[in-house]
């Protein structure tokens, strides 16, 4: 592994907003080194991305921790599997609450903020992990959940992805049933990795605003997770925020192209995975972050720098205006780009958006105000919808 680089440095009017806005990450696949007894969320670690000193350094606020499983992984073991991840989440927060609350509201994160402790969310990366049973979804609600993807990498029986072949040309009637008892439950209707036949059919469905919780720009880099222009125009017209990916692949064309024309390089990449991790499925989580990024420094894959995530901020908020735009990070199951080190380096947006001229007020949108207006509208809907 490479030497970590050097944060960039802040001015200290970044400094003072970072420190004094509610920074929010939804999507961060941190769980996965949970399920290891000997991880200590609490301690600062010299790999992966994300713990609470380093959450802490970096200004973090709040953070979604995903529960994800693979999508071939189906039925009872999938709900299992899933249920052992929200534990794993609730305990880390039992066993912290010096540093760490459950949030399940958007006054939950506001209170957190004030009593100086980090707001611990979760969000279902997949909506196979419900085994098509409406009563495992009231279940996930009530431990806590606050969000679903609909669906990962694969199809679910209901739903297609963004990267998999069409077979209910979008959502099925029973996908839309999914859609609305996430509204009645309060659960916000999450549309990264879901095909745009998909998207248009939630948008149809959903009584409350979607969000996307990791994915960025297709006009930037042409990936079937990221979202066109009209997608990202009419996420926001419902109401919704897209959050900015920073994986590599999802930030850079040339990256994508050049993966592309070789693909002896992802053998390379996942030969060398499986020679560090072995079956430990929290390493490949890692490990494969730290093998891309040492090639990119060494110039055997086009380097991506952090400045990309900006970028693909900038832009959405040209396509879609302030309010919709947010951050979604991927950190601890992505390729980060060069000084994305890690959560440490998130000052950095702030800085960036600063200098191009962004009012302090449209930061802090970003930052975690406009994933907290969702939720709080989320909420009002669910309301309604029981009474």
């Amino acid at each position: 592994m490479t030497a970590k680089s050097r944060a960039q440095s802040v001015s200290p009017q970044a400094k003072r907003l970072q420190s004094s806005s509610i920074v929010i990450d939804t999507h961060d696949d941190t769980t996965q080194r949970l399920l290891d007894p000997n991880f200590d969320l609490t301690a600062r670690h010299s790999d992966g991305n994300i713990d609470v000193p380093r959450m802490r350094e970096g200004g973090l606020s709040a953070i979604f921790f995903s529960i994800w499983i693979p999508g071939k992984t189906l039925g009872p073991q999938a709900v299992k599997q899933a249920l052992d991840q929200i534990d794993a989440v609730r305990e880390t927060v039992r066993k912290h609450p010096d540093e760490l609350i459950l949030a399940t509201t958007a006054d939950d994160v506001r209170a957190a903020k004030k009593a100086n402790k980090i707001a611990a969310l979760m969000g279902v990366e997949g909506g196979h992990m419900m085994g098509n049973d409406l009563s495992v979804l009231r279940s996930f609600a009530v431990l806590g959940v606050r969000y679903m993807t609909l669906t990962h990498m694969e199809n679910t029986e209901w739903a297609d992805s963004s990267t998999a072949k069409p077979e209910h040309n979008g959502l099925s009637d029973f996908g839309k049933q999914v859609v609305l008892e996430m509204n009645r439950l309060g659960i916000i209707v999450d549309i990264s990795h879901v095909s745009d036949k998909t998207f248009a059919d939630v948008l149809g469905t959903s009584k409350a605003p979607v969000f996307a919780s990791h994915s960025s720009c297709r006009s930037i880099c042409n990936a079937a997770r990221n979202m066109t222009d009209d997608m990202i125009r009419q996420l926001a017209a419902k109401g919704g925020v897209v959050q900015i990916n920073y994986h590599v692949g999802f930030l850079s064309q040339e990256f994508r192209d050049y993966e592309a024309a070789h693909p002896e390089v992802e053998k390379e990449i996942e030969a060398e995975v499986a020679r560090r991790c072995g079956d430990k499925e929290a390493c490949k989580l890692t490990a494969g972050d730290h093998i891309v990024r040492e090639m990119m420094e060494a110039s055997k894959l086009p380097k991506v720098d952090w400045t990309k995530i900006v970028e693909h901020l900038d832009h959405a908020v040209q396509i879609a205006g302030v309010d919709h735009v947010g951050l979604g990070s991927d950190f601890d199951g992505a390729v980060m780009p060069v000084g994305m080190d890690d959560v440490t380096h998130l000052p950095q947006i702030t800085d960036a958006l600063l200098k191009k001229g962004y009012s302090e007020a449209d930061i802090r949108k970003i930052l975690g105000e406009n994933t907290l207006r969702v939720l709080s509208e989320v909420e009002r809907v669910s309301r309604d919808l029981n009474k």
